[in-house]
């Protein structure tokens, strides 16, 4: 007899943790052991549920990536007995979080999915039920004992995404994601639709490595019309940067004034890297397409090509926290690592 997957729902805060006091109006956390209580439907899924949750529940806006070590932790330590792992997330930096931990969790060979929700799970219309069962019932896919999934996804109104291709578009409609660079790895209809095609597939014998030390002393830097001298050779000058990134225009445009490309040239001589993301949602950077963007290659910015703007930050904390070389950033931030890029 086959056994059922052990699937471990991990709580970090967000809406869809919360139930609305009929009384007050007011929004508030439950007790996530009772969680059968409010979705009953949970007990028709083939799989063993347990839970657990942070301590103190945050909104999304407060994660940081102590908070991303503490969930990679608890994947950690639950890895060998458990098939499967549902994360429990605000939305709003869930793509970040989500994207940090696809680095971070080296030889996945589990599915590790993030949901969350646009109402309360107590809600009336609340879209968090449909995405918690589906979520878990995909977590618990097996394929001749083997999760089917093997990565780090994240799950949204009937589709499931690689989690380092997504991004949040939109604060109010269901469909708050979109993964503009990369076709959706299940839809969610009558049945379960997986796109074999599109799934990683990691080396399932070599074992977790759960990557801890990651370096946020970085800038983001976004790109617009008017953004003058004085502002970027302030920010430029941060005497502790490790690192850079400039959300560009189209396919990795910026001014070609001399001022911006003499502090850009100052960043690069100290030995920081600076990486060249697309501003647009879809799309890819490729310098020296324009003149615009001819200067960065020969100067020796580095390509996101057509990551996101989470996936790139993700990248840089994961990779300046393992020490690399300046000699080989370059090749290895653009490289696909976690199906991150093209």
């Amino acid at each position: 007899m086959t056994k059922k997957p052990n699937i471990l729902l991990i709580y970090t805060g967000g809406t869809i943790g919360m139930i609305k006091d009929f009384e007050t109006g007011a929004l508030r956390n439950f007790n996530f052991d009772e969680l059968l209580n409010h979705i009953p439907e949970l007990k028709l899924l083939d799989c063993s549920i347990t839970t657990t949750s942070f301590k103190k529940p945050i909104d999304s806006s407060n994660m940081n990536p102590q908070y991303w070590v503490a969930i990679a932790t608890i994947i950690e330590e639950n890895y060998d007995k458990m098939d499967g792992f549902v994360v429990l997330h605000g939305s709003d930096t869930m793509s970040y979080t989500a994207s940090a931990l696809s680095f971070m969790l080296e030889n996945l060979g589990k599915p590790v999915i993030f949901t969350g929700s646009q109402l309360p799970i107590g809600d009336l219309r609340t879209d968090a039920k449909e995405n918690l069962i589906t979520s878990i019932q995909i977590a618990a896919l097996q394929e001749k004992g083997v999760s089917k999934i093997a990565e780090v996804c994240l799950y949204f109104e009937y589709k499931l995404y690689r989690a380092n291709r997504t991004t949040k578009i939109n604060a109010e409609h269901f469909e708050a994601f979109a993964s503009l660079n990369y076709p959706e790895l299940v839809q969610s209809g009558v049945h379960l639709v997986v796109n074999n095609e599109a799934l990683y597939r990691p080396n399932r014998r070599k074992k977790l490595k759960v990557h801890k030390t990651l370096e946020s002393n970085i800038l983001l830097v976004k790109m617009f019309p008017g953004i003058n001298e004085a502002t970027i050779k302030y920010l430029f000058d941060y005497p502790d940067m490790k690192g850079l990134v400039l959300e560009t225009y189209g396919a990795g445009n910026v001014t070609n004034a001399d001022w911006f490309l003499k502090s850009l040239k100052a960043v690069i001589k100290k030995g920081i890297p600076v990486i060249n993301v697309t501003q647009c949602s879809g799309g890819s950077v490729n310098m020296g397409l324009y003149e615009t963007s001819t200067e960065l290659k020969k100067m020796g910015v580095i390509s996101a090509k057509d990551c996101t703007t989470e996936a790139s930050l993700a990248k840089l904390m994961y990779l300046l926290g393992q020490k690399i070389s300046a000699n080989s950033f370059k090749t290895i931030f653009e490289t696909s690592l976690r199906g991150e890029m093209q």
